[in-house]
């Protein structure tokens, strides 16, 4: 049989060495970890710890306006930032089930407000300012308008004083001038602040005023359609508004109208056999032609020519001021013939379409208690005044003479 051969393996001794050599195994090194110096590590989680507090402050002083430089600053949001759209809102009812509607929702670009109070010094980081408007749906809360804000107004603040019921929503005082046009109205208070003029004109063509007087003869569609009903006064105003605002600020001029003419004179002008309308078209001619001292003299002469079409005037009112509103500038010796607009009294009878301007009070108690005259020109001499006549002859001699005297 074969013989079995063994291998010797030499048997590690307990001491830790191996055969050969010196006899002992080599020792298992072991990693030693570099360990930190005590004092250092302590140091940077001071240090760290320090910084995040400093921007911590730093954050909460902006959020809270914490120690900040006193500041105020006039801030604007424009109506055009402002996106509207629906949304479905559910309402359970008492029987259990649910009803669905649907409300406008307005919303403001934060990233152009977040610039703008940045631009103005009233917070100093954007990010921080960003990330509360979402957590707090900020830009649900804000509305066009013009605001005074300052640097003591905290995030919360902030947008609370920018929303429509902020007391921080700076006035404007306005002054309407009586006499005028829908026009110069609507500029002035676009000049002030107030609103846009292409808000105005928009809101005056397409709201509809629950007004009597404005009911069926002034049709929707048209921003002139309001022409002679904001009376003129001194009002106050919030500045910077969008289409909600605009619509307040009409109505608060009409609203004047309706209380300067109570239901008493708007029966006397039925009585006199004229609507609302017809009237304040009346008054409205009477303001634009005469500077306010001889105002029922003028709307005597008005209503000789509407009242008695077969005498001299032949039923034309021959008024210069509506033919001036036609044209929209000052008008040529050619106009008198050939512009051609309801509102050119030189080749349209009777009264124009509708007024020409907002008149005073004045203008129109003269358009209700007109003096009696048998006139039916008048003319400015070189005094300054209206020199009145009943003939045409009469009134041309005037004229020639006037010539006269100026040659």
């Amino acid at each position: 049989m074969p013989q079995e051969s063994y291998e010797h393996r030499p048997t590690p001794s307990r001491s830790g060495s191996s055969a050969g050599g010196t006899g002992s195994a080599p020792r298992r090194r072991r990693r030693r970890r570099r360990r930190m110096n005590p004092l250092l590590y302590i140091l940077l989680v001071v240090a760290v710890s320090a910084l995040l507090a400093g921007l911590a402050w730093l954050w909460a002083g902006d959020v809270f306006a914490l120690n900040k430089e006193p500041a105020s600053a006039t801030v604007t949001l424009p109506e055009d930032i402002f996106t509207q759209h629906e949304e479905t809102v559910e309402t359970k009812q008492k029987d259990g089930s649910v009803k669905s509607s649907v409300k406008i929702v307005s919303e403001a670009d934060m990233g152009y407000v977040t610039d703008l109070l940045e631009e103005k010094g009233l917070i100093e980081y954007k990010f921080l300012f960003r990330l509360f408007s979402s957590i707090a749906h900020s830009s649900r809360k804000l509305t066009p308008g013009t605001y005074e804000l300052n640097t003591d107004m905290d995030y919360n603040a902030l947008v609370n004083s920018m929303s429509a019921r902020s007391g921080s929503r700076k006035t404007v005082s306005v002054t309407i001038p009586e006499g005028y046009t829908l026009d110069q109205i609507f500029a002035l208070l676009a000049q002030e602040g107030v609103s846009t003029t292409a808000t105005l004109q928009r809101v005056a063509a397409e709201h509809d005023f629950k007004y009597s007087f404005l009911q069926g003869v002034v049709p929707l569609g048209d921003y002139h359609r309001l022409e002679g009903y904001l009376f003129p006064d001194t009002y106050e105003f919030y500045m910077g508004g969008g289409e909600s605002e605009a619509i307040q600020v009409l109505n608060k001029m009409i609203l004047r109208f309706d209380q300067q003419f109570p239901d008493e004179l708007r029966q006397k002008a039925a009585d006199m056999g004229y609507s609302v309308h017809q009237l304040v078209t009346i008054a409205s001619l009477i303001e634009k032609e005469t500077d306010g001292t001889d105002q029922t003299a003028v709307a005597s002469v008005i209503y000789n020519r509407l009242e008695r079409p077969t005498d001299e005037t032949v039923g034309f009112l021959n008024i210069d001021a509506a033919l001036v509103y036609a044209a929209g500038r000052p008008v040529t010796q050619e106009d008198y013939q050939t512009l051609d607009s309801p509102y050119n009294t030189y080749l349209n009878k009777g009264l124009p379409p509708g007024p020409i301007a907002s008149p005073g009070m004045v203008a129109i108690n003269s358009a209700l208690n007109p003096q009696s005259t048998h006139y039916y020109y008048y003319a400015v001499g070189n005094d300054g005044l209206h020199h009145y006549f009943r003939t045409n002859t009469e009134f041309q001699n005037y004229l020639a003479s006037l010539g006269n005297q100026n040659g």
